[in-house]
Parts: structure tokens; sequence; C-alpha cells
């Protein structure tokens, strides 16, 4: 099995009004130094089996019609391969 992360964020240039609440609210709950706060949309795909050349320029096209608007989005997608073990990869941490 192997899980295809696609995270899609608003491009640079457009403006973020959900962000900007979330930034404001941080200020508000005391944490200090934040630059700015971006949101976006995160997709976890568990795909039996490995993903495949042809399968891989489906994703691409999936990310860049349905998941995203190319407008004003940009996405990124990472194949995570399956462990030797049968299981996923492990995930990067977050801290």
């Amino acid at each position: 099995m192997a899980r295809v992360v696609v995270d899609v964020m608003l491009k640079p240039e457009i403006l973020d009004p959900q962000g900007r609440a979330v930034h404001q609210a941080l200020d508000r709950l005391g944490l200090v130094g934040v630059a700015q706060v971006r949101q976006g949309k995160h997709f976890v795909i568990d795909i039996a089996g490995d993903v495949s050349g042809e399968q891989r320029v489906l994703l691409e096209q999936l990310c860049a019609e349905l998941l995203s608007n190319p407008v004003i989005e940009d996405y990124r997608l990472v194949i995570e391969p399956e462990s030797p073990d049968g299981g996923l990869a492990a995930p990067a941490s977050g801290s």
C-alpha cells in the first residue's frame, strides 16, 4: 500500500482571509511573533500496491483538476512508498 499526501495552498499572491483571521486569533490568545498564517487543504489517499507511472500521471491530473483550483492554488504531491515490512513508511515527525 502506498500513501499519497497532497497539500493544497493558496498561491502567495492570493489574499487569505481565513489565515488572517487565525493570525489575529493567535495574537489575541498570546502567541507572539507570528509573522503570517496561511490556511490550506491536506489530503491523505491510501492506494493498494505501488503507484505506477500511469497512476502518478493520473494523480497529478486529479490534483490539478479536482483537489486544487490552479488559478489560485498550488499543490504538492508526495507518494510515500510501502515499507519492506508491508506497512507504510514512517511519517516525518511534526516536532
